[in-house]
C-alpha cells in the first residue's frame, strides 16, 4: 500500500518486508540535523553512506569553486571552468556535460576525490528527506530515488518534533513566498531545504505560535521570524 505526500511515495509499514529491505538508515534525525547545521557554519563536509551512487555526480550539477581550493583548480583543466555569476572575482563554475555528468566522473567514479570541490564535501541527499522535497525534476531522477530511500530513525520524541519542524518550515517556504518581502524565497530544491534546515526552529514551539498580545501569528509574521532567524544563523556561520 501507498500514498503520495509532499512528491514521496510512503509505504505503510505492515509486513512489507521487501520495501522495509529497501530503505537505507539516514541516522538519528536530531544527530544528523545537528552534525548537518555545524556544517553549514564551517564547512566541515558531510559524511554521507554514498556507497556505489554517484547520483549527484550525474545530476547537471554546476559545482563553485572558490579561489581558496588551490588543489581542486590544479586537477581540473582550466576550459572547464567560468566564471560564478554574481561572485567575487576567483570563483568558478565546473559544468556538466551533454548527459548531466560532471567532467571529473570518470568510469563511475570520482577522479579528483581526494581533492574533491568543497560544494561536493558539502552535498548531502538527505536535506531533502529532511525537507519532504524532491531533488528537481527529470534529470535529477537518480538522487530522488535515493531521497526515497533513506529514513531516519526516531530514537526520542525530540526526533520527530524537530524533524517535524523542518518539514514544517519547508512547506511555509514553498506555500507562503509572498508573506516574504519581494517574495524573496528559494526557488532552487537545494536552497530551500537549506533555509528550512536552518529556520526550523521558528516552527518547533507551539508558544511561538502566538504574539506577545496573544493572538496568532500572521504569515507576514511568522515570515519575518524565518527572516530573522536566518541572519542569525548565517552572522553565526562568519
Amino acid at each position: 500500500m501507498s500514498q503520495r505526500h509532499n512528491g514521496f511515495e510512503l509505504r505503510s509499514r505492515g509486513n512489507g518486508t521487501a520495501n522495509q529491505a529497501q530503505r537505507l538508515p539516514a541516522g538519528d534525525f536530531s544527530s544528523w540535523l545537528r552534525q548537518t547545521r555545524t556544517a553549514l557554519r564551517d564547512d566541515s563536509g558531510a559524511d554521507v553512506a554514498c556507497g556505489e551512487c554517484t547520483g549527484c555526480c550525474s545530476s547537471s550539477y554546476f559545482i563553485q569553486i572558490g579561489p581558496e581550493e588551490t588543489k581542486t583548480l590544479a586537477r581540473i583543466r582550466k576550459d572547464l571552468l567560468v566564471p560564478a555569476p554574481g561572485q567575487a572575482t576567483g570563483h568558478l563554475l565546473m559544468g556538466y556535460d551533454e548527459h548531466g555528468l560532471c567532467p571529473m566522473l570518470v568510469s563511475g567514479k570520482c577522479s579528483i576525490y581526494q581533492q574533491r570541490p568543497q560544494t561536493c564535501r558539502n552535498y548531502d541527499c538527505r536535506v531533502f528527506t529532511a525537507a519532504g522535497i524532491d531533488a528537481g525534476g527529470d534529470d535529477k531522477a537518480t538522487i530522488n530515488r535515493r531521497v526515497r530511500l533513506w529514513a531516519f530513525s526516531y530514537p526520542t520524541q525530540r526526533d520527530r518534533k524537530e524533524h517535524d519542524a523542518v518539514r514544517a518550515a519547508a512547506r511555509f517556504l514553498q506555500e507562503h513566498a509572498s508573506s516574504f518581502p519581494e517574495g524573496r524565497v528559494p526557488h532552487n530544491p537545494t536552497e530551500l531545504a537549506i533555509l528550512a534546515i536552518k529556520v526550523y526552529d521558528v516552527f518547533l514551539r507551539k508558544r511561538r505560535s502566538v504574539n506577545a498580545a496573544g493572538s496568532a501569528l500572521s504569515n507576514a509574521d511568522i515570515a519575518k521570524a524565518i527572516v530573522d532567524q536566518s541572519k542569525e544563523f548565517d552572522a553565526r556561520a562568519q
